[in-house]
């Protein structure tokens, strides 16, 4: 398998700009054999604005970048795609617009198959994994499915909170973390640890630079 994946919890870390706490991260991942990225905003209603903050990030770091909005084949588009951004906003939106314009089946396939890399971030990196059932956000719009590309065979919570100790609430992703997936291995990279979650099984945390790779098994 050609997986190639940076999975993000959060485009801004508090007091710092847009992709700043990862920035370094992105470079090392997408390397100099990619020269443009193919970034997709459906996460956000204003996508014209969300494309102009993107481009302005990317172009500082050395990267040109497409919006997926502005192309007239959204499809043709990640065919010839070289990186592929998808950034954050509300899951729910974002998912029922890939569906919409049939492009789960054509991102997984460059994805898994083509050995694309896929850089997703909060709810970009949500639908990387196998459902959006794990979200933090509102459903403001209904997707035909809560299936999502199917990048990882498990479920990632952005953002994820810490229970409050007097809470009975019971909940990941922490602000600040991110997981970089390269074919069959999977490392937890950032500043923050991960907690795993497991049916029937006490929850584990995880420090920066633990090695994840047996995510990536089937059944888990």
């Amino acid at each position: 398998m050609k997986r190639n994946l940076l999975l993000v919890s959060n485009s801004t870390l508090h007091g710092s700009g847009y992709l700043e706490h990862c920035q370094g991260d992105i470079k090392d991942f997408l390397g100099k054999e990619v020269k443009r990225v193919l970034f997709v905003p459906y996460a956000l209603h204003d996508r014209d604005a969300y494309a102009k903050m993107a481009r302005t990030k990317f172009n500082s770091l050395g990267y040109e970048l497409d919006s997926i909005h502005e192309a007239s084949d959204p499809v043709e588009a990640v065919r010839r795609a070289e990186g592929i951004f998808i950034g954050g906003g509300n899951t729910f939106r974002l998912l029922k617009c890939l569906y919409d314009n049939k492009l789960l089946p054509e991102i997984r396939k460059r994805v898994l198959e083509g050995g694309v890399p896929y850089l997703g971030s909060s709810a970009g990196t949500n639908v990387s994994t196998v459902s959006i059932n794990t979200t933090n956000d509102m459903p403001i719009v209904c997707p035909p499915s809560l299936s999502a590309i199917g990048l990882v065979p498990f479920n990632i919570n952005p953002h994820f909170l810490d229970p409050e100790p007097t809470s009975h609430h019971m909940g990941a992703l922490r602000e600040g973390s991110m997981l970089l997936v390269s074919g069959n291995r999977a490392t937890l990279l950032g500043t923050s640890r991960a907690r795993l979650f497991i049916r029937g099984k006490p929850t584990v945390e995880y420090e920066p630079g633990s090695d994840l790779s047996f995510l990536l098994e089937e059944g888990l």
